[in-house]
């Protein structure tokens, strides 16, 4: 009979569509047979089915527990994805959305002249990829702007297992050349540019060079387009040069999509040297590169693949966490021998931005509100990770101390899931590692906390609650 597959569908729905959210521990399978009125050795092979599809994972004696980053589909991709809507739990450790006191009040200044019936009718007619010439001119000065404010110095990339700062090295290097406006293309946000420069560059059943544990977006992308991950070695720094050379020896790679600079989820960057080897690797390879650039304003001090390998690299970028996730722009620069295919994939993707939103983001970084608001963003950041510094003294704690987020290795008492289902019934959502995995075979047990979105007080108690909880053990919290 293949009734148990009609309610294992039904629960793969509830799952996928986040009703059962990540970390969720599901009733035990003779509840459950209750509860539906079917036979025990019904239930279990419905829980067999879940496990099987790579949705849920069983722990003997605490019981079974919804994955993180899986779909219905299963597979190395993943499909359902964390982090891609607000968390039901009051505290929000899941999502970052940066937010500083004063930002309301500067983006209000710029968006008034625009209110007016002539600015307002220029503003809502239709923009293509290319976005308008004042927008082009306007984000290629911003991103030579904040290149400048690292020019002549060499990374010193943080690196390391705690919230300590680490070793920063000092050194000349050329200063990064300047962004051509005719380089920019622009999307409605930064996922959509990543998805249609991986549309260009994959074809769908190729294979895609991921860091083993990587933006759970990309995975989703993935499997949309119908591109396999191929997960490659990373350490506290991030990417190693010589994992893309041995992947791409084992079975041709299409592209590598790579986070340099304040990689998310483990928070490291590559030191200049690394960098300028992993540009030499792909060079030698032949291999275009998707350098994610989203976080890259709170150390604009560091060196981007683009800088180096400006040939191959299409650098992604979003207004997004410099400004507020509500009206936002994604932009690319893109090497002039990929600019049509990208420029395609936006087009055919119903990619390209929104009018309003790009002429209000001219305004803004013309007006220096963009440059004020991220300044603001990178002094709060600090702030942050300092009080999770103090608050998580002792936990094995791995962070940027300029970032929002930290990774955070779990005692050994705890697995994520069920450290996330504990955290959940705190009211606070985190996410757990597989969320991040390109291979959910391969997920530590760790959890990724992200620190942008509460108040400081809140914050405050919701690391202090979960420090109670990792001291503690599994069976005390979710019991």
């Amino acid at each position: 009979m293949d009734d148990y597959r009609r309610i294992a569908d039904e629960i793969a729905g509830a799952i996928t569509d986040g009703r059962l959210r990540p970390g969720r521990q599901l009733p035990t399978q003779r509840a459950f047979a209750r509860s539906r009125g079917i036979a025990n050795s019904t239930a279990g092979r419905v829980y067999r089915e879940l496990a099987r599809r790579g949705l849920t994972t069983g722990e003997v004696g605490r019981g079974t527990f919804v994955r993180a980053g899986q779909g219905a589909g299963g597979g190395t991709t993943g499909g359902q994805v964390a982090l891609a809507e607000p968390a039901d739990a009051p505290v929000d450790l899941e999502l970052n959305y940066p937010a500083v006191p004063e930002q309301a009040e500067l983006l209000a200044a710029g968006m008034a002249p625009l209110l007016r019936a002539d600015a307002l009718g220029a503003a809502l007619a239709p923009v293509g990829a290319a976005g308008t010439g004042a927008a082009r001119q306007a984000f290629a000065a911003l991103l030579s702007d904040e290149r400048r404010s690292g020019g002549g110095r060499m990374d010193g990339a943080r690196t390391g297992g705690d919230l300590s700062g680490g070793d920063r090295s000092g050194g000349d290097r050329e200063v990064a050349p300047e962004i051509a406006g005719e380089e920019l293309l622009f999307a409605g946000n930064g996922r959509q540019a990543v998805a249609a420069a991986l549309s260009a560059l994959v074809p769908p059943g190729h294979r895609l060079g991921v860091e083993a544990l990587t933006y759970p977006v990309v995975k989703a992308v993935a499997q949309r387009l119908g591109i396999t991950l191929v997960p490659l070695a990373v350490d506290e720094h991030g990417l190693l040069p010589d994992a893309v050379a041995t992947a791409h020896r084992a079975a041709p790679l299409r592209a590598v999509y790579v986070q340099p600079r304040l990689q998310n989820p483990l928070g490291g960057s590559l030191p200049y040297e690394r960098t300028a080897a992993l540009a030499e690797e792909l060079r030698r390879l032949d291999l275009p590169v998707v350098e994610d650039a989203i976080w890259s304003f709170l150390r604009p001090v560091l060196t981007a693949l683009a800088d180096l390998a400006p040939e191959r690299t299409v650098l992604v970028d979003s207004l997004s966490k410099r400004l507020a996730p509500g009206l936002t722009t994604g932009f690319a620069v893109v090497p002039a021998a990929l600019r049509e295919r990208i420029a395609g994939a936006l087009r055919s993707g119903g990619w390209t931005p929104s009018g309003f939103a790009l002429e209000a983001a001219v305004r803004w970084i013309g007006d220096g509100t963009v440059a004020e608001v991220a300044a603001a963003k990178r002094a709060d950041a600090v702030a942050r990770q300092l009080l999770a510094r103090e608050v998580l003294a002792g936990q094995r704690v791995r962070a940027d101390p300029c970032s929002y987020y930290l990774w955070w290795e779990l005692p050994a008492s705890w697995r994520a899931e069920t450290f996330v289902a504990a955290a959940a019934r705190a009211s606070i959502a985190v996410t757990p590692a597989a969320a991040f995995a390109a291979d959910p075979r391969r997920s530590p047990s760790a959890v990724r906390v992200a620190l942008a979105s509460p108040p400081l007080p809140v914050l405050t108690r919701a690391l202090e609650t979960l420090a109670r909880i990792a001291r503690g053990t599994a069976e005390e919290w979710t019991e």
